[in-house]
């Protein structure tokens, strides 16, 4: 057994310092211990998906991160472990919980995941090596850890039993609510714009240093493009992570962030609004097309039709979210919002369908991310360091 500290300043001098997931009762000393250090980040996400995805934007902004939840929601993890991390070639330290252990009293509903965590990392291709509980291990685990993600530039996964780490109080204070945001709207007028239109629009409205995370499909698609820029990263798997990557990456540059997002993709990471909403970024864009349909699959319609967006982002505690559906009321809702308190959202309905001669990108997604990063760096104070711009 060691204490959270002794894990938290043998990682911290290894460089990592940005924690995000989902609480386990075996984690809650070592996420307590995070909590109460001011020398460290810790994002509560509202999914282990949600946590990966935006660590995998912290990482993509200059900090060495480290994901934590329970093996029960490992399979939650999956998705952007292997169609995010792998193809990014993202790496980070994954520590999950060992619940359900075969010989250790448990609740039933941890039976399955407990026999298969080990075997389930493996398979996924993710390395891994029993938590380390001993204070004499902490080093040569955490560099063999950080060599294998220097060498693949993937994540690293330890699983940690019960009692690995000696319980810790927590010293951090409660979380301070929102203010209440505003609203505006630009009504409907005539036909409803196409997704290349208002990609055109909003790539003639933003400049050289925003940085700009598009969601997997056709979004990305139509903007590599319509222009292909350093500053521009295009999620090709991970459906819905794309808005948590863009919060781990508002909360450490101090660039403003878009994010392109689609109706398909944020209905199935809804969650993200709150958790948004509470990191409350003041750098962060949230452009949600929505066309009503899953384009990429031969347009089956989603639930959006009935979707109040922007009043679900402003009852996340987003500062400001309009609506619109033409290209003039975009305009005027991405003025709005450059000028409003963030972060904000404008949801914007689209036509269906998508560009006639549409391009994939032709760089591949690892050096997409790393000349992404690099862009990131150049913008960051040489004398401070990146930060939260919230």
């Amino acid at each position: 057994m060691i204490t959270a500290d002794e894990f938290i300043a043998a990682a911290k001098a290894r460089g990592h310092d940005f924690y995000t997931g989902v609480p386990c009762s075996f984690l809650t000393p070592l996420i307590n211990g995070v909590l109460s250090s001011k020398a460290l980040t810790y994002v509560g996400a509202a999914s282990e998906g949600e946590a990966v995805a935006i660590a995998a934007g912290a990482w993509l902004a200059g900090r060495k991160t480290v994901v934590m939840c329970q093996n029960s929601g490992l399979g939650n993890a999956v998705n952007p472990l292997t169609s995010l991390n792998a193809p990014f070639r993202i790496p980070t330290l994954f520590v999950t919980t060992w619940r359900g252990q075969p010989g250790q009293p448990d609740e039933p509903q941890h039976e399955v995941m407990g026999r298969i965590t080990q075997d389930l990392l493996a398979l996924i291709e993710v390395p891994q090596a029993p938590f380390p509980a001993a204070a004499e291990a902490l080093g040569p685990s955490l560099d063999q850890a950080a060599a294998r993600m220097d060498e693949t530039g993937l994540p690293y996964a330890f699983v940690m039993k019960k009692g690995d780490v000696r319980d810790e109080d927590l010293q951090a204070a409660p979380p301070s609510l929102p203010r209440p945001g505003r609203r505006a709207d630009w009504p409907e007028a005539g036909p409803r714009p196409t997704r290349a239109a208002v990609l055109e629009r909003f790539l003639a409205l933003t400049d050289d240093r925003t940085a700009v995370v598009a969601t997997t499909g056709k979004a990305g698609r139509e903007l590599f493009t319509l222009a292909d820029r350093p500053q521009h990263i295009y999620q090709v798997g991970s459906m819905g992570g794309a808005s948590g990557m863009a919060l781990g990456v508002a909360l450490n540059t101090p660039a403003l962030v878009v994010v392109l997002d689609g109706d398909g993709a944020a209905l199935m990471k809804l969650g993200t609004f709150a958790t948004i909403g509470a990191q409350a970024p003041g750098n962060l864009i949230h452009i949600l097309l929505d066309n009503g349909v899953h384009d990429s699959t031969g347009g089956q319609a989603t639930v959006s039709a009935s979707v109040d967006f922007a009043a679900v982002a402003l009852a996340c505690g987003y500062q400001f979210a309009a609506s619109c559906a033409s290209l003039d009321g975009f305009e005027a809702a991405f003025r709005a919002a450059s000028e409003a308190p963030r972060p904000a959202l404008i949801h914007v309905r689209i036509a269906p369908g998508s560009m006639d001669k549409l391009g994939r990108p032709t760089v591949a997604p690892a050096d997409v991310a790393r000349r992404f990063k690099d862009f990131l760096a150049g913008l960051r104070p040489a004398a401070t360091g990146a930060g939260s711009a919230s």
